[in-house]
């Protein structure tokens, strides 16, 4: 229907997350249409975040440097990690300005059916983290869903023979959310709410 390289363009950002083959036809009459220089601007920092941007060496969170701004911050409680999902989770808990520990991005949640197990998670890592001795409380801030639950629960087991207390986000966040939706308010009553899991 339209020319190879229109159509290879559609196929490209429809195989975007949330970018359906309407929004993907209309993202890529929208670049047709632009002036070159919005185009080049946006290859720009295309290519920039693919050069500069890596995950931090401790926590999984995006850095541009061997760690994260809330790793090398001196300021954060090292006696707290919240084990969050995905980065997008850290910038939501951030919003709420309630949490001054520090994170661990798991790099997603146990998905049997996906073909995801604990092996394919940054799970080891906590662990290793957890070694030093430093951290008095874990945070289980996965996504209230069936694969969220089912980290939370599998961590919680994980992490009872350790001499750390083991806290989930208390409700108010839906279940089947996801907490990069939630807003500020209910963010941050969740992590007043927050229970222990051991």
């Amino acid at each position: 229907m339209y020319s190879a390289a229109v159509q290879d363009l559609i196929d490209k950002l429809g195989a975007l997350p949330g970018i359906g083959p309407k929004s993907a036809q209309r993202l890529a009459f929208h670049l047709l249409a632009a002036r070159a220089e919005e185009v080049e601007g946006l290859i720009s920092a295309l290519r920039e975040v693919k050069l500069r941007v890596r995950f931090c060496d401790r926590c999984g969170n995006i850095a541009e440097a061997d760690l994260c701004d809330i790793c090398a911050d001196p300021r954060r409680l090292a006696t707290a990690i919240c084990v969050v999902e995905e980065p997008k989770d850290v910038v939501a808990i951030e919003r709420t300005r309630e949490f001054r520990g520090t994170y661990h991005v798991l790099g997603g949640a146990i998905d049997p059916i996906g073909g995801v197990g604990p092996d394919d998670l940054r799970i080891r890592q906590l662990f290793t983290r957890l070694a030093s001795g430093e951290v008095s409380e874990v945070i289980l801030a996965t996504d209230p869903n069936g694969e969220g639950e089912a980290t939370a629960a599998y961590l919680a087991r994980r992490l009872a023979p350790l001499d750390v207390t083991v806290t989930r986000l208390a409700s108010g966040l839906p279940v089947g959310g996801d907490l990069e939706y939630a807003d500020e308010v209910t963010l941050g009553r969740a992590f007043e709410g927050r229970r222990s899991m051991n």
